[in-house]
């Protein structure tokens, strides 16, 4: 039975969150028998193009996804929901932002994979935001009034038409995550990033693709065996790419990033991009990672909205600890010395054995820069602070000792609110050293 005639037959009173997949062309009225219950809902994947006038019925709505759906303005009766922080429309075809469309309790925003153009000055006074994303877009430019959102830790902006990124960005006192590839301003990095270091692509041919490992948003992830001529067969991974902008941005600014990041010990080697081919999605043949290897945390809940969320009985010795964030911090250095800034620093993009030797991964929200300028001092500084968001985590799970203590000082170096006054990580790999 659907969830729909389970609510119609009330088997679903007191519910806390509701999911409505249906091919739905209006709001079902029967959602309202939870107005005293109802937190989370969820109609992504339906045919709506509006709301009721009178949503805000539903008094305790805390969260609304409406992904996948034909809605081409955002409900401006979103204001009127005093609870609601969350707020989902991804993949829509929202070409209008009105102002009145903005709950008093916004903290996260998702509004990529639409056709807006502009953004409401009134935006920037959504003092409680900290996630937001709106890559996939076709923004010409943000307004000055963000520069006020000082609790703004995520930030997604790629694949839009911005020609400059905003310099108010690197005051933003908490901004931690930032992506912005694949915009006019970003492209000329990314192809001088390229033609730097170049890897010659790999014929298909050479490739035998095997059992799924994994996928995520931007693509999937075959065991494959390699055969390169007068050698033995090399079991590797191959990622194919979807094609199509995900959260963070666009696949091919991904691929561009993971080659160009050339090697290093706490990344993922590339053996290069799988040649091109009529039909076929584009790839990348990648080394097999050690089963050994664990994701370190899973991603940000709902409730957590920026931080990663452990396992509860997740400790951490001083050591392993230590060992982890050097391991990230090297990799940081290295990035940020190539141009790359990851923008998605999180533990649930760490893999880690049972030593802390780690590798980082995915690289969806990469971005370009120029690591010489000014402004690209200032980007890397923006993910000292996530590096420090990281640190503090681990350190949560960590027995309190001298060690600890010190890490606890550099971690907080690495969240000040003054950009400029954070360690880059070439200073956090020296400083880590020598604790």
């Amino acid at each position: 039975m659907s969830p729909l005639e389970r609510l119609r037959r009330g088997e679903l009173a007191g519910s806390t969150r509701l999911d409505l997949s249906a091919e739905l062309h209006e709001f079902p009225e029967e959602i309202f028998a939870l107005a005293d219950s109802l937190e989370i809902l969820n109609l992504s994947g339906n045919r709506l193009t509006d709301l009721p006038a009178d949503l805000s019925r539903l008094r305790k709505l805390r969260i609304l996804f409406c992904s996948d759906n034909p809605f081409t303005t955002l409900p401006e009766v979103l204001g009127d929901c005093p609870q609601l922080e969350m707020v989902g429309f991804k993949a829509n075809r929202i070409r209008h932002l009105p102002t009145a469309a903005l709950p008093p309790a916004l903290r996260w925003l998702i509004l990529t994979d639409n056709q807006l153009e502009h953004l409401p000055d009134k935006l920037g006074d959504c003092t409680r935001l900290q996630k937001l994303m709106l890559a996939g877009n076709q923004l010409q430019a943000l307004p000055q009034s963000l520069a006020g959102l000082s609790r703004l830790e995520l930030l997604r902006i790629a694949a839009n038409r911005l020609d400059a990124l905003p310099g108010w960005l690197s005051e933003l006192p908490q901004l931690s995550w930032l992506a912005f590839a694949g915009n006019p301003f970003s492209d000329a990095s990314e192809a001088e990033i390229l033609r730097q270091h170049p890897l010659p692509p790999i014929p298909r041919s050479s490739i035998e693709l095997g059992e799924i490992l994994g996928q995520g948003a931007s693509g999937i992830i075959h065991r494959a065996d390699w055969q390169r001529p007068g050698q033995p067969a090399q079991t590797m991974a191959a990622k194919l790419f979807k094609g199509r902008v995900t959260s963070d941005g666009l696949p091919h600014s991904e691929m561009a990033a993971c080659i160009a990041a050339g090697e290093q010990a706490n990344l993922i080697r590339v053996a290069g991009p799988l040649a091109e081919q009529p039909g076929a999605p584009p790839g990348l043949l990648l080394e097999l990672i050690d089963p050994a290897f664990r994701v370190l945390a899973g991603p940000p809940s709902l409730t957590s909205c920026t931080r990663d969320c452990y396992a509860p009985e997740r400790r951490f010795t001083v050591d392993e600890a230590l060992r982890i964030a050097r391991g990230v911090a090297a990799a940081g250095a290295h990035l940020h010395g190539r141009g790359i800034l990851h923008g998605d620093l999180y533990a649930h993009n760490l893999l880690v054995d049972g030593a802390g030797n780690c590798l980082l991964g995915d690289f969806g929200a990469a971005s370009f820069f120029d690591p010489s300028s000014m402004h690209g001092q200032a980007l890397q500084r923006i993910e000292a602070r996530a590096f420090g968001c990281l640190l503090e985590e681990l350190l949560e799970r960590c027995p309190a000792d001298g060690q600890v203590m010190r890490l606890r000082q550099l971690q907080e170096q690495c969240m000040v609110a003054e950009v400029d006054q954070r360690p880059d990580f070439a200073t956090l790999s020296t400083c880590l050293a020598a604790i």
